[in-house]
C-alpha cells in the first residue's frame, strides 16, 4: 500500500471510534466539533490546497444569496468549472493539489450542487405555503435557509470528508438535531458493516500482489495467450472491487458510529437522498432503524445482479442518487440511451480529465442498448427455463463488460486503454454491437411477419381465413 493509502486507512479507522463520541454533545457542540475535526484533517492533508475547497464554498454561498432561483444551474456551472481549474492549476504556475485535496473537492462539488437545489426547493415550498395557506407535504425539505457558518460546517464535517458517502444538507441537519442519539443503534450495525472488511482487504492485497496493474503496460504481457490477456481484466476488476468494498464499508461504519443517516425503516430512505415519506412511528410499537441513507455499496447485488444498468445502482450508490436527481433529469436529450450517455459523460468529468474515464463510462450506454435489444428480441420469447439460462449468460457478460470498462478506469491514459482493448480485440464492443444488430434484425423480421398477417383479409377476426 502507498503512503497515501495508509493515511486514508488511518483516517477511516480513527473515524469509527470517534463517531461514538459524537453521540453525546448538544447540536451546537456537535456541529462545532465536527467542523473543527474536519478542518484539521483538511489542513493536515491538503496544506495550502485547502483554499480550493474554501473558494468553492464561498462561491456557492454568493450564488445562493444572489439568486436562489438560478442557484442549482449556477452552482453546477461554478463547481464544475472550478473542478476544471483545480485540475489544470499547473498551467497557471500553481503547485499540483494533493490526492487528498482532490478527494475533498470531488465530494464538496456534490454537496454544493445538492445544497443549492435544497435551498431553491425551500423557497419554492415557502412561496407555495403562503399562496395556498397550507403546509407543503414535501419530504425532507429544509426548515430555514442555511447561514454561511452552516454551509462551512456542512462542507467540512469530518464524517466521510474524503471517502464519502455523499449526504444531503438536510441529512446533516437531522444528524445534529437527533433527540436521543445514545438510544439509536450503533455497535451492532457498525460491526455488521465491518464484518467482511478484513476479507475484502486480504483479497485485495493478495490479488494485487500476484496480478499488478503495471504488468498490463509491458511488452511481455502481449506475449501471453489471448485467454490470459482476457482473464487479466477479470482479476484487475476483482482487485478494484475488493479495494472499494473495504473502503466504502469502512466509511459507512464511520457514519453509523456517529449516528449519521439513521432513520426509521418506515421512512423508506434512499442512499444519498434520505427519507422518501413522512413517517410517524406508532408510540406503542418499537421503532426499527436503518442506515440506508448513507449506504454507498451493496457488494452482493453489485456482483450478482443480472443487468449492466442494475449494476450501477449498487455501486457508489449515493453518487448515483446525485446523478439521477441533478444530472439525468436535466439532460439536453430525450432518448434514454442519449440521456444515459450524457449522465455518464458528466460522471466521467466529475471523476477527472483522464481519457480512460470517458472511454469506460461512455461504453456503458452501448452495453445498456445491447442488453435491451437482446431482452426484447430473445428473452421475451423464451419460457421460464430459457429465461433463466438467458439470465445466467446475461450475468456473465455483464461482469465481463464491467471487467472491460474497469481497465479504462484504472489505466487512465487513452493509449494504455486502447492498447489493452486492442490486445483482446475490443471484444466487449464487438459483442455489444453484434447484440444491437441482431436485436434490430429480429425486430425487423417481426415487423415483416406482422405486416404479412395484417394483409390477410379480416385478420384476426376470421380464423377461417388463416
Amino acid at each position: 500500500m502507498s503512503p497515501d493509502e495508509l493515511v486514508y486507512l488511518g483516517i477511516l479507522a480513527a473515524s469509527i471510534p470517534i463517531g461514538f463520541l459524537f453521540r453525546y454533545p448538544s447540536p451546537p457542540v456537535k456541529q462545532g466539533a465536527a467542523l473543527l475535526l474536519g478542518l484539521s484533517i483538511t489542513i493536515a492533508t491538503c496544506h495550502v490546497h485547502a483554499l480550493h475547497s474554501l473558494v468553492t464554498v464561498l462561491g456557492t454561498w454568493i450564488i445562493i444569496k444572489s439568486s436562489w432561483r438560478s442557484a442549482p444551474a449556477l452552482s453546477l456551472a461554478w463547481t464544475f468549472l472550478y473542478l476544471l481549474f483545480f485540475r489544470l492549476v499547473t498551467w497557471f504556475g500553481l503547485p499540483p493539489p494533493t490526492p487528498f485535496a482532490n478527494a475533498i473537492q470531488l465530494l464538496l462539488t456534490l454537496k454544493m450542487v445538492s445544497l443549492a437545489n435544497e435551498v431553491q426547493s425551500f423557497h419554492l415550498e415557502k412561496k407555495q405555503e403562503v399562496s395556498s395557506f397550507s403546509k407543503s407535504p414535501v419530504v425532507g425539505g429544509l426548515s430555514q435557509e442555511p447561514s454561511l457558518y452552516d454551509m462551512i460546517a456542512y462542507s467540512y464535517c469530518y464524517v466521510g470528508i474524503m471517502t464519502g458517502p455523499f449526504f444531503r444538507f438536510q441529512t446533516y441537519v437531522d444528524w445534529l438535531r437527533q433527540p436521543s442519539s445514545l438510544d439509536l443503534p450503533g455497535w451492532v450495525p457498525c460491526m455488521l458493516r465491518l464484518r467482511l472488511v478484513p476479507v475484502y482487504g486480504a483479497l485485495f492485497l493478495t490479488a494485487n500482489m500476484y496480478f499488478p496493474l503495471a504488468y498490463v503496460r509491458t511488452e511481455e504481457f502481449l506475449e501471453h495467450h489471448f485467454v490470459f490477456r482476457l482473464f487479466y481484466m477479470t482479476v484487475v476488476f476483482f482487485v478494484f472491487r475488493m479495494r472499494f468494498y473495504a473502503a466504502w464499508c469502512g466509511a459507512e461504519a464511520g457514519c453509523i458510529s456517529a449516528g449519521l443517516g439513521c432513520y426509521p425503516e418506515g421512512a423508506l430512505s434512499k442512499p444519498g437522498g434520505g427519507p422518501t415519506v413522512n413517517y410517524s412511528p406508532d408510540p406503542e410499537s418499537p421503532v426499527v432503524y436503518d442506515f440506508k441513507t448513507i449506504q454507498n455499496i451493496d457488494p452482493y447485488n453489485t456482483d450478482f445482479c443480472v443487468k449492466v444498468r442494475h449494476g450501477m445502482r449498487y455501486w457508489n450508490m449515493t453518487v448515483q442518487w446525485w446523478l439521477h436527481h441533478y444530472i439525468y433529469p436535466n439532460s439536453p436529450f430525450k432518448a434514454y440511451a442519449l440521456k444515459a450517455g450524457w449522465t455518464m459523460f458528466i460522471s466521467a468529468y466529475w471523476h477527472g480529465l483522464h481519457a480512460g474515464y470517458y472511454l469506460s463510462f461512455l461504453t456503458i450506454p452501448l452495453c445498456i442498448a445491447a442488453e435491451s435489444a437482446m431482452e426484447a428480441s430473445v428473452r421475451a420469447k423464451l419460457g421460464p427455463r430459457g429465461q433463466s439460462a438467458f439470465d445466467w449468460v446475461h450475468w456473465f457478460l455483464k461482469m465481463r463488460a464491467y471487467d472491460y470498462m474497469c481497465m479504462g478506469f484504472v489505466l487512465l491514459k487513452a493509449s494504455d486503454t486502447v492498447h489493452y482493448w486492442t490486445s483482446i480485440y475490443f471484444i466487449i464492443h464487438i459483442i455489444a454491437l453484434a447484440c444491437i444488430l441482431f436485436g434490430r434484425l429480429m425486430k425487423g423480421g417481426k415487423r415483416e411477419r406482422k405486416k404479412k398477417l395484417c394483409s390477410i383479409p379480416n385478420w384476426p377476426l376470421d380464423p377461417t381465413r388463416v
